[in-house]
């Protein structure tokens, strides 16, 4: 059965832009960044590096990013290496829902992550959850923060929890280039 003349209405109403899709749109640019990561909370962090490419696509409905860089994991043998990194994201705010909402792929696994979340403007901090399968059995809840103090810099942190409470495990550090 087709949309009735107010159901059309309404959709059309749900997709207008409003001030959630330009603060994404914000984040468009190209990125340095500086990986921390925790694979033993309490212990010390690996850092690597790379650039993120985020785009505003569909009239400013959504961001794109594409990041790339090194990463140090530990291989088959325990001793870490240095593996090339490859990341998509898609960020966007929806209407209907009224929260922002973001997928993420990797070339470390095969699942699509998503998650939702809010924005305070005082702390100018997007905060995100989700839940995530890393291995069959191995469900995590997992929270970000990115948080957006300037037009040229962000920071993003991620906490999991596997059952034993929220850890973080990463942080990243993001500087906008000229």
């Amino acid at each position: 059965m087709a949309p009735s003349a107010e159901e059309m209405k309404q959709m059309m109403e749900m997709s207008k832009l409003n001030e959630n899709h330009k603060l994404l749109a914000s984040t468009a640019g190209t990125w340095s960044y500086t990986v921390k990561m925790w694979m033993d909370p309490n212990g010390k962090p690996t850092e690597s590096t790379g650039t993120a490419t985020r785009k505003s696509i569909m009239d400013g409905r959504y961001v794109s990013g594409e990041y790339t860089g090194k990463f140090k994991m530990p291989g088959p043998d325990g001793k870490v290496q240095e593996m090339n990194f490859i990341g998509m994201s898609m960020d966007g705010y929806d209407n209907v829902k009224k929260k922002f909402v973001a997928g993420w792929v990797d070339n470390m696994g095969t699942g699509i992550m998503t998650m939702d979340g809010t924005y305070d403007a005082a702390t100018k901090t997007f905060t995100y959850t989700g839940e995530y399968e890393m291995m069959p059995g191995m469900k995590e809840k997992v929270r970000q923060l990115i948080k957006m103090p300037d037009a040229t810099h962000m920071s993003m942190e991620y906490y999991e929890d596997r059952g034993q409470g929220e850890a973080k495990t990463m942080e990243i550090n993001y500087t906008k280039k000229k």
